[in-house]
């Protein structure tokens, strides 16, 4: 992986540490609708493909009608507006990451499933001007990860071959994205999901701490 000059990032659960506010900004919809709410560690699961979809899953299967789901999404997206940095961070080791990626000529970019400027505005307030190739979200007429879309935008953009380029995510649908555009897959722990569904879905390598990535780099 020495010959790697692209990173690709996944942002909740690889970059931002944002559980608590998907889960608070969630479960207040849930009970403003009249549903209970989950216990936050459920979320680990409910996330990682797209607003429509941790609705669709956190309703009561008997709510779950087409127009139930638009009506709570539009409040979940409401509420998580007001409340998307109370309690979220970037995770320990990021910013070292980042820095030390800047250092070596490595660019970076992200690559979410949440709502387009959800994303930007997430990466803006907890990673400030750093200098991404590319910052993309979900965005209408677009399909979301898995669909190798998003990587190949961010790859045209850079100048850069799938070869040259590795996606960093904590979840099955990272690392199918990863895999279905070519470029390498790279499991992280700290994020939402374990080791075993991020090898099980194509990651060729997985990493327990964000500095554990330059270990990899360093490989011929």
């Amino acid at each position: 992986m020495s010959h790697v000059n692209l990173a690709i990032f996944d942002l909740d659960g690889t970059l931002l540490d944002s559980l608590e506010d998907l889960a608070n900004s969630a479960n207040q919809m849930l009970m403003e609708a009249g549903y209970l709410p989950h216990e936050v560690r459920c979320y680990r699961q409910f996330v990682g493909d797209g607003a429509r979809t941790l609705v669709e899953r956190i309703l009561p299967e008997s709510a779950r009608r087409s127009e139930v789901i638009e009506s709570c999404l539009r409040s979940y997206l409401a509420i998580y507006a007001k409340r998307w940095d109370e309690k979220s961070r970037a995770y320990e080791g990021i910013l070292d990451l980042l820095d030390a990626l800047e250092a070596r000529g490595i660019r970076v970019a992200v690559l979410s499933n949440k709502p387009h400027e959800a994303t930007v505005r997430c990466v803006h307030r907890f990673f400030g001007d750093r200098r991404w190739v590319q910052v993309l979200g979900h965005r209408e007429g677009h399909p979301r990860k898995p669909d190798p879309g998003g990587v190949h935008e961010i790859l045209a953009t850079a100048g850069v071959g799938p070869d040259r380029a590795v996606y960093l995510g904590d979840t099955d649908t990272d690392m199918q994205t990863a895999v279905a555009a070519g470029v390498w897959p790279v499991g992280v722990l700290w994020g939402f999901r374990d080791r075993e569904e991020l090898e099980a879905h194509g990651a060729r390598a997985v990493v327990a701490r964000p500095l554990q990535l330059l270990d990899l780099l360093d490989r011929a």
